[in-house]
């Protein structure tokens, strides 16, 4: 790209950021700070095929401003804790929508494939699943208790090895992304088709609804955490693939950032279903009411904090 492009293409930017740092506009942190991360990244696009030239000088005494402007005080463990949460995360979560809509998209019409291959073939479950694991099933549901499964080992045991499993796999479906993606999909499937499948099966042998009951009451959060790696993974393969007026590596640094800001959000969302899971799921006495209660709010935590919330608070930012 010329230079003369370049600086049209981020002119208007640059501008809106002198104007906040001159205070002739008003600016939150959060949005001093989204301004510097945009200004760095052009200053190394522009020192990487510019160098020496007035644009990277003038990017340069811009960028240093802005970061004396951000840290001339800075803030206490606690606010800075608190930022993360009611700023920085919803932030990403906005402009990582697309990734988000697309994971979720991937991950339902997989689930849908695995439904409509269990009603197909019966014993579908078995190759995804297991004979092992489908037969214990069977066993247990021709006992009465189909969810027997989850209380078949102590609490705290099922705890340790339930959270530290799925977090690893969040893990592995969000560095997948490196891979252009694919390698994130294709776990997003994986795990989408043992979903639609093995729900499926309950059905299929009577015990759907109770399933659905004792599933869900940690799967409100534990898929939602699921298609959330997966978007991170999407958002971390498309910033090198696509790096726009980046340079491929700052691209992908800023897609890497962005990502596992996204994989912070889902690390205590993870803990709480293998809690849940563990501690929660197998007291299949509780009441019906207060389990699909529980499912309803999570789900509407779910759809609130990482949709809702993010969109909301970013109009309102734009508004300031």
């Amino acid at each position: 790209m010329k230079e003369k492009d370049f600086v049209n293409r981020n002119s208007d930017k640059w501008t809106h950021a002198l104007l906040m740092v001159s205070k002739k506009i008003p600016a939150s942190g959060e949005d001093m700070a989204e301004a510097y991360l945009d200004i760095t990244s052009d200053l190394a696009y522009a020192q990487t095929h510019y160098p020496g030239t007035s644009t990277t000088n003038k990017l340069n005494e811009l960028a240093f401003t802005l970061h004396n402007h951000i840290y001339q005080k800075e803030p206490t463990r606690w606010s800075r804790l608190i930022t993360i949460w009611t700023r920085e995360l919803p932030t990403v979560m906005y402009e990582c929508r697309k990734s988000l809509l697309f994971s979720f998209v991937v991950f339902m019409l997989f689930a849908l494939i695995g439904v409509f291959s269990q009603l197909q073939d019966p014993e579908y479950a078995r190759a995804v699943m297991g004979d092992a694991y489908v037969d214990m099933t069977l066993a247990n549901i021709s006992e009465g208790r189909p969810t027997h499964v989850y209380a078949s080992s102590p609490e705290l045991d099922s705890f340790l090895f339930i959270t530290f499993n799925n977090l690893m796999v969040d893990l592995r479906t969000f560095i997948s992304g490196i891979f252009t993606s694919i390698a994130t999909i294709y776990i997003l499937f994986i795990n989408a088709i043992m979903l639609g499948s093995f729900q499926t099966f309950f059905f299929q042998h009577g015990a759907g609804w109770e399933s659905v009951l004792a599933i869900w009451q940690h799967g409100a959060l534990e898929i939602p955490a699921c298609i959330i790696s997966g978007a991170a993974g999407i958002t971390l393969g498309h910033g090198w693939l696509f790096p726009k007026t980046y340079s491929r590596f700052e691209a992908f640094k800023r897609s890497a950032k962005q990502g596992l800001k996204m994989m912070l959000a889902i690390v205590p969302i993870t803990i709480v279903a293998g809690f849940i899971e563990s501690f929660i799921t197998r007291h299949t006495e509780i009441p019906n009411p207060i389990r699909i209660t529980a499912i309803v709010a999570e789900f509407a935590f779910i759809i609130i904090y990482f949709v809702v919330y993010p969109r909301k608070f970013r109009k309102e930012a734009a508004h300031v």
